[in-house]
């Protein structure tokens, strides 16, 4: 009688595949936490409000930063008034009706810059728009 041939057993699984597919996930969702976070991460304090409540995420807000001196951010990326503009433009072309804006300016900024945001928001035909506040410490 032969010996059966030798080679791999019928109960032998490869596991190298799953485990490069871990590693991009894992990949993934650290370089996806980051990107958020950047946008957060501006040096702004925000003035307090007593009033003032979480704000709860919408799919399809445009987040605008105002610095202490002036300085325009469009998520997170310096931006002049003129190019904020035309990207507030673009995103009520993207989503008709439904565009949101939210305003985040430093509390010792002028309210000009604010007044221009807002501004540019009724040029490009968006009404919800709003500037958050930090909630009070008691």
């Amino acid at each position: 009688m032969a010996a059966p041939p030798k080679g791999p057993l019928a109960g032998n699984v490869n596991m190298m595949p799953m485990i490069d597919i871990l590693l991009q996930l894992v990949i993934f969702f650290l370089v996806a936490t980051q990107i958020t976070t950047a946008e957060r991460s501006l040096p702004i304090v925000l003035p307090q409000a007593s009033a003032a409540k979480p704000l709860t995420s919408k799919p399809k807000e445009f987040f605008i930063d105002i610095d202490r001196q002036g300085h325009y951010y469009a998520h997170g990326a310096p931006a002049t008034l003129d190019s904020l503009e035309k990207q507030l433009g673009q995103a009520s072309v993207d989503n008709p009706q439904r565009q949101s804006v939210v305003i985040r300016a430093d509390k010792n900024c002028v309210w000009n810059h604010v007044v221009a945001v807002m501004n540019s928001c009724n040029k490009v035909g968006i009404a919800d728009y709003r500037v958050t506040t930090s909630e009070a410490a008691n």
